[in-house]
């Protein structure tokens, strides 16, 4: 090191001054103040935020919430809102399979330049409108997942680097989130704000094999800092989810906790939204504050358990009609059961533990979302979580008013078949959550058929 300071010519002393061998410092100085890199100060900036228009509401009474995506944004693009004119749709190769078909059509693709419908200019028949002009709102970028997180990342800091609100929109195949971790993770670092909606999902994916069966991905919304990770199995949820996400992904508030959830939900983030192309029948929600804010906050109960309850169904995502089966079904022998839907497990979780902590460093009345649901439930009470998914997902809930757990999920991939098939083969079922209630009631240690 002596040998370079003395080559680099670095005075004795002086290792750390910025200009220490520069021959004329004022002179440099003043050369580098006249430069447009500083001249006009700061370049970090900001934008004003867009106004939400509140949850878009579908009626349909069978749906999957990859189709209730693309219904949501087509309802947008319809609209002459500024909401609709800042947002950017991108996607690697999959538009129309994630559902993006419908805001392609109306808002265009993005080019520097003008290009025509090459299928139109030669008379090729197809549903979809490949115009590409400056003015469209959708990047099509090939397959590239790792391209598509890049400029997920860049478009979402353009309020801070140019002063000019973007809300970046992606879609991927959930399980190819994988291959753009990288970009993800420092995309989230640098405090980009976007949504990505990861679709279709799990294993009920089921006749296209393993390849495109999704496994650890709650797992990774769960654990990536910066990103606030959604698993809804009603589009009223979704809908509800999206609004807030627009809005969750523009605030720049302080990061001190919120006392009801003890999340820092001031700074905002990014949002990933877990997605299926299960058709699901449509709960009857309410639509009302409680709702949306059971949505937000990780979980409400679609069915309140009575005092003395034996079960509670904890489930997240597509295994919903499961979940709501079940529950009829052991409701015949066991008392006050109840269905709690869980939307975003990530931040049922973190309030949890951020609430832990907080009542660690003396604040003893903190209470987490996680621990006001549960905290009416007898000790004898057994929680069944599911989801199509990591049961690690879910199981820590057991901890939070010490209940015993049967956490039913997916550990494996390569199977093809029918959504009930896969969901059989990996006791994601109701004859599996029934089964588990028997099981561990009489003390039975719970076996998967997978296994």
């Amino acid at each position: 090191m002596a040998t370079l300071q003395s080559t680099l010519g670095v005075p004795q002393g002086e290792e750390w001054e910025p200009l220490a061998t520069v021959s004329d410092p004022q002179g440099f100085r003043a050369f580098l103040d006249r430069t447009p890199f500083f001249a006009q100060g700061p370049r970090r900036t900001n934008a004003p935020a867009v106004a939400e228009i509140g949850p878009v509401w579908l009626d349909d009474p069978v749906q999957s919430t990859q189709a209730a995506f693309g219904k949501i944004l087509d309802r947008l693009a319809k609209s002459e809102s500024e909401l609709a004119q800042r947002i950017l749709t991108m996607s690697p190769d999959v538009t129309v399979s994630t559902g993006l078909s419908p805001w392609v059509n109306r808002r265009g693709l993005f080019a520097r330049d003008p290009r025509s419908d090459t299928f139109r200019a030669e008379n090729i028949p197809s549903s979809q409108k490949w115009n590409f002009s400056p003015e469209g709102q959708h990047l099509e970028l090939g397959i590239a997942e790792m391209n598509l997180f890049l400029a997920l990342g860049a478009a979402g800091l353009s309020h801070s680097l140019f002063g000019a609100r973007i809300l970046p929109v992606g879609t991927v195949y959930d399980p190819f989130v994988c291959r753009g971790l990288d970009a993800l993770n420092y995309a989230c670092y640098q405090d980009a704000r976007f949504m990505i909606a990861g679709t279709p999902s799990g294993v009920t994916l089921a006749p296209e094999g393993g390849a495109h069966q999704s496994i650890g991905t709650p797992l990774i919304g769960m654990s990536q800092d910066g990103l606030a990770s959604f698993e809804p199995a009603f589009t009223d949820e979704l809908s509800v989810i999206m609004d807030w996400g627009f809005d969750y992904m523009q605030r720049q508030g302080g990061s001190d906790s919120d006392p009801r959830t003890w999340l820092p939900d001031g700074s905002g983030g990014a949002v990933y939204l877990r997605l299926s192309t299960r058709p699901v029948e449509q709960a009857l929600c309410s639509r009302d504050a409680a709702f949306r804010q059971g949505v937000t906050d990780g979980a409400y109960w679609l069915r309140q358990p009575g005092p003395n309850a034996e079960v509670v169904i904890v489930y997240q995502g597509a295994v919903a009609p499961a979940a709501i089966e079940a529950a009829g079904r052991i409701g015949n022998d066991r008392r006050d059961i109840g269905v709690l839907a869980v939307t975003p497990a990530d931040r049922l979780h973190a309030g949890w533990a951020a609430a832990g902590r907080a009542r660690a460093q003396g604040i003893e009345t903190a209470r987490a979302h996680a621990e006001r649901l549960l905290e009416g439930l007898p000790a004898h009470c057994l929680l069944i979580t599911v989801l199509d998914g990591h049961p690690a997902t879910l199981s820590w809930i057991g901890g939070v008013a010490g209940h015993r757990v049967a956490a039913l999920g997916v550990d494996g991939f390569g199977q093809t078949g029918t959504v009930g098939d896969l969901h059989r083969h990996f006791s994601i079922d109701a004859d599996a959550i029934v089964a588990a209630a028997s099981a561990m009631s009489f003390g039975r240690p719970l076996r998967s058929r997978a296994g």
